[in-house]
């Protein structure tokens, strides 16, 4: 088996290739040609637009195939087929299958080196989908778009969520170069789903559909007003966001568990994807299936609110691991709990912009319990205090996960609200201290 690490971790003089990748699919019988897919890129929100339309295309009476990275608890979570997580038993079988065939290659000479963990498990996620013969298979994107592994299928629709700053020293130090990555899964005559957004990324991505002579498909018409007396509004203190949408010549009443106003523009692109899907010839799509898929979307870890279980406060479990995520974090925490204390359990891995997200999220925390997740790319507490010197804030540092959760839970009680967040490792790591599933 090969380590469960981060895949930005493996191999880091290898460059990206697509061609390994299709070397690699080519000897494994091309499992990517034998199911049509959605093929989703993006900074922020891409998991979420991702899992929200799996479950729309579920509802809708398809067998569908969902991969995502990276996971929370598991790994099985990134490789799914109506909901459901890949069996122990079958990504052993799967694995021991693709990495006799890599072995194969790399002693012949096919390719210059392993595939990657991402490659392996993209590799694997094909194969699953294939053998198990799914109607449709929804693919998030894991880094950039361009030379990402999944970027080797035909979509039937491509989608790009919001675009930010992550990753630079992979994709670009600017939007625009960084759009100029996630713009590489558009096809030429393809469609695309996507929402205006920074104006650098609006010009990268409008100018590569006229490139490409691709239909550009707007969302806008799906994501809501706010105002004081619309529906969404009302339901900002609640769990749930809810409000009617014209749709197929129908009014739907959109009613999504993905809390936070940055959701209900990954909702939108997940209807306009499965409204495009449908046009496609996937006649089982209508307003009802598109309806009720949105309400049973499950997508654990972002803004996922746990109320006072046992003797623990109120808690919001939130994977936050850049600027963009943190001030969408930020905003929803305003709008949800106005004035009430806030305890931040904090942890990060090293190479993301610690600074900048403390410099969002800490001013506005009670406390700080900086920690570090088992994660050998993960920041010190002590690391993250330094890091978080200009924010004033007051933190305390404890490493191990368990002790930095029993601190918050005390400064919490009785009416703060504990909020877990800055990497999906520490995310996962507190759902496993209350013995929750991903």
């Amino acid at each position: 088996m090969f380590a469960l690490g981060h895949e930005l971790a493996s191999t880091p003089s290898h460059k990206f290739d697509l061609e390994h990748m299709r070397v690699l699919l080519r000897s494994l019988g091309h499992p990517e040609r034998t199911f049509p897919s959605v093929l989703i890129a993006g900074t922020n929100g891409k998991g979420s637009t991702a899992a929200t339309l799996a479950s729309i295309l579920r509802a809708s009476g398809l067998k569908t195939g969902l991969y995502t990275s990276p996971h929370l608890i598991r790994i099985n979570e990134r490789i799914r087929i109506g909901g459901e997580q890949i069996s122990d038993e079958d990504f052993a079988q799967l694995h021991g299958a693709v990495d006799t065939v890599s072995e194969h290659l790399v002693e012949t000479g096919e390719l210059p080196w392993h595939p990657s963990f991402f490659e392996m498990m993209t590799a694997i996620a094909f194969r699953y989908f294939a053998r198990e013969r799914v109607d449709v298979a929804v693919l998030e994107v894991g880094m950039g778009g361009r030379l990402d592994a999944t970027n080797v299928v035909e979509p039937l629709v491509c989608v790009i969520a919001d675009i930010s700053l992550d990753h630079q020293k992979y994709l670009g130090d600017t939007v625009t170069e960084i759009a100029r990555e996630k713009a590489g899964i558009i096809r030429p005559r393809g469609v695309v789903v996507t929402l205006p957004q920074q104006p650098a990324a609006n010009d990268v991505i409008g100018n590569t559909i006229v490139e490409m002579d691709a239909t550009g498909i707007s969302a806008v018409q799906y994501v809501p007003p706010v105002s004081p007396g619309s529906a969404e509004y009302q339901n900002a203190h609640t769990s749930r966001s809810r409000y009617p949408v014209e749709l197929m010549g129908k009014q739907i009443l959109v009613d999504t568990p993905l809390v936070g106003r940055h959701q209900l523009r990954n909702v939108a692109l997940a209807i306009a994807a499965a409204e495009q899907v449908a046009k496609k010839g996937f006649t089982g799509i209508a307003p009802e299936s598109i309806e009720r898929g949105i309400r049973d979307t499950s997508w654990p870890g972002r803004f996922q609110v746990i109320e006072h279980k046992a003797e623990w406060p109120e808690v919001v479990l939130d994977v936050a691991h850049n600027p963009a995520g943190a001030w969408a974090l930020r905003s929803a925490l305003s709008e949800r709990y106005g004035d009430r204390p806030l305890i931040f359990v904090f942890g990060a891995m090293r190479d993301k912009a610690i600074s900048e997200i403390a410099e969002i999220l800490f001013p506005i925390a009670d406390r700080v319990i900086a920690t570090q997740p088992g994660n050998p790319r993960a920041a010190t507490p002590e690391e993250i205090r330094q890091a978080a010197g200009r924010t004033g804030a007051e933190i305390d540092c404890i490493a191990a996960v368990p002790g930095a959760m029993e601190r918050g839970r005390q400064a919490a009680l009785p009416d703060g609200v504990m909020v877990v967040t800055g990497s999906i490792y520490l995310v996962g790591e507190a759902m496993q201290v209350w013995g929750l599933r991903a």
